[in-house]
């Protein structure tokens, strides 16, 4: 494993490239990242590099928005089988569809979809600037949020807003944690903070029960589950998301106590990422992620309106 750690820095220092890895990634691949994040981060990571090769250990939308952002780059990605249920949810047609029947409305788009959708769209958001986002568009002006509803459920719930459209689309793992499961786990883990990502299908049913079971509860994106924990000095919480991020955190902060409110919470498109993977994606140069100009060009409007809200 040492060697080819060793072997992904050399090749990555003799083409001039950077590794950007989401929260989620295997530990091997976190370790040899320039940068891990969430999906708001690594936009921002994205945008500013000043390498000439990216290589994107996430699924496949993620080094889509980083081409997108980077026209004169080489971006790839080690594994184009690296897909999302969300992605799959909706279409560009659904939007345009909606549109007709909504011709005052605005779309959000959560980051987690194709880049055709994206290029139909006003807004891209992630987890952490969604709400933000949502609430700067006037409240007389319907609002269509694509495609988790789950995370739409959420806003809704946040903004107060009525004119809310939310798509029926899910990510597979955080629809595994419901309410019960956060209950369940926060019971079983009493004086621990519960940090939920707002994708959890039982999120706005935990916050709304907080109380009553004498839980505290935070809603974060990964980056924000990360900074929550470093911010503590060490403390005690149960992470509702995708497993992989309690490795980030627990090399971060050694001394917290971490653990997951469900143990299968595992996404196997972002596991399809390996080092191995890495390391053949920058000696060959595979695969490149090319998004058409003419494309690019209109999804880059909306996610360049996301990259404002930080």
């Amino acid at each position: 494993m040492q060697g080819l750690v060793e072997e992904v820095l050399r090749l990555k220092r003799e083409r001039d490239a950077v590794i950007l890895a989401h929260n989620y990634q295997r530990p091997e691949v976190q370790a040899v990242a320039d940068f891990l994040g969430d999906s708001l981060d690594l936009s921002l990571e994205a945008a500013r590099t000043n390498a000439k090769i990216i290589v994107f250990a996430g699924v496949y939308f993620m080094a889509e928005v980083a081409a997108v952002l980077n026209p004169d780059k080489l971006v790839l990605i080690p594994d184009t089988r690296a897909g999302c249920t969300l992605v799959d949810s909706v279409r560009a047609e659904d939007i345009i569809r909606w549109r007709r029947d909504h011709p005052n409305g605005v779309v959000v788009t959560y980051i987690n979809s194709s880049i055709e959708v994206k290029a139909v769209s006003d807004y891209v958001c992630t987890s952490a600037n969604c709400h933000k986002i949502v609430e700067s568009i006037p409240r007389d002006r319907p609002v269509l949020f694509v495609p988790d509803k789950n995370l739409g459920n959420y806003i809704r719930y946040v903004t107060g807003r009525d004119n809310l459209y939310v798509w029926n689309g899910s990510c597979y793992v955080h629809d595994k944690i419901t309410y019960e499961v956060l209950a369940r786990t926060a019971m079983e883990n009493r004086g621990f903070i519960l940090l939920v990502h707002p994708e959890c299908s039982g999120t706005v049913d935990i916050l709304r029960n907080a109380e009553k079971l004498g839980v505290k509860v935070r809603v974060a994106s990964t980056q924000g589950m990360v900074k929550a924990v470093k911010a503590s000095g060490g403390g005690s919480f149960v992470i509702a998301t995708e497993t992989g991020i309690i490795n980030r955190i627990l090399r971060e902060v050694p001394n917290a106590k971490v653990v997951p409110a469900l143990e299968d919470a595992v996404c196997e498109f972002m596991k399809l990422i390996t080092l191995d993977k890495i390391h053949r994606s920058l000696r060959d140069f595979v695969y490149p992620v090319r998004v058409p100009e003419d494309l690019a060009k209109r999804a880059r409007v909306s996610i360049m309106r996301m990259l404002e809200f930080r």
